[in-house]
């Protein structure tokens, strides 16, 4: 990964020796030197610049090799070990710990073997969220979010916890082994309607939650299934509240929300 004069490059605070995971900000012309998983975490397209130019669209990612990109406000790139690695001394990591640790509510199961890195602070960004999930057709009501991001690790085998509790936006990337993200009718496991098979480089196609009053998010009932030993991305969308908010909104459209 090569950065340019114009393009700021930090280090994400769970990079490893198990997956090299980097912010870049303010790119452009920006070379992508060997093969690398590129998510991006904006608002708008990232264009390739190849003779047939192609995007990676919104909250996507997509897996380059020896390439360029022509401009993005942010890009987060991953070189996870080889697929044939034992990536499972990752949650060794400084900073990881298992979501039993970190359930407030101390809902969550200790036997899952579900694990979380540190999470970092990524971006802030403008978007409406009834456009982003698909409610309507055209951006009226933007509203300012923080995106952080964060790895997850299951060993092969584990389901990850059916629930529908989110307070934001999400989606998932996979980065290392085989997964799924899964929805269901009800927390019982035969209750599954939609089985969404991962592979590395690949974020589901569109976040699974609904709007609902006052900047909420209604989920279905899902869960992550680890099909072999897997990391995976996780962004979130948290909204800011009004009082806190820090980028300029369009009179109208702030008057509107």
């Amino acid at each position: 990964m090569s950065a340019t004069p114009s393009a700021i490059e930090r280090p994400l605070n769970f990079s490893t020796p198990y997956l090299r995971a980097a912010l870049v900000r303010d790119a452009v012309d920006y070379t992508v030197e060997g093969r690398t998983i590129v998510v991006n975490p904006g608002v708008t397209p990232v264009t390739i610049a190849e003779e047939f130019r192609k995007t990676i669209p919104p909250l996507s990612s997509t897996v380059l090799a020896d390439t360029r990109i022509e401009q993005a406000d942010a890009l987060l790139l991953l070189r996870p070990a080889a697929e044939d690695a034992d990536v499972s001394g990752i949650i060794e990591e400084p900073g990881w710990s298992h979501l039993a640790d970190l359930d407030d509510h101390g809902d969550f199961p200790r036997e899952t073997p579900l694990y979380r890195s540190p999470q970092d602070d990524i971006n802030t960004v403008l978007f409406d969220p009834t456009y982003v999930l698909g409610e309507s057709r055209s951006e009226e009501y933007l509203r300012e979010f923080d995106v952080r991001a964060n790895l997850w690790f299951s060993p092969a085998g584990t389901d990850c916890f059916i629930h529908n509790k989110h307070d934001f936006i999400e989606v998932h990337t996979q980065v290392h082994g085989l997964g799924r993200m899964q929805r269901f009718r009800n927390q019982d496991q035969a209750s599954l309607y939609q089985d969404v098979l991962m592979s590395p480089g690949y974020t589901t196609p569109d976040p699974f939650c609904a709007t609902g009053p006052q900047c909420t998010y209604h989920y279905p009932m899902h869960q992550y299934r680890a099909d072999t030993d897997c990391i995976w991305l996780a962004l979130e969308y948290h909204p800011v509240p009004r009082a806190l908010r820090t980028l300029p909104v369009p009179t109208l459209q702030e008057n509107r929300s």
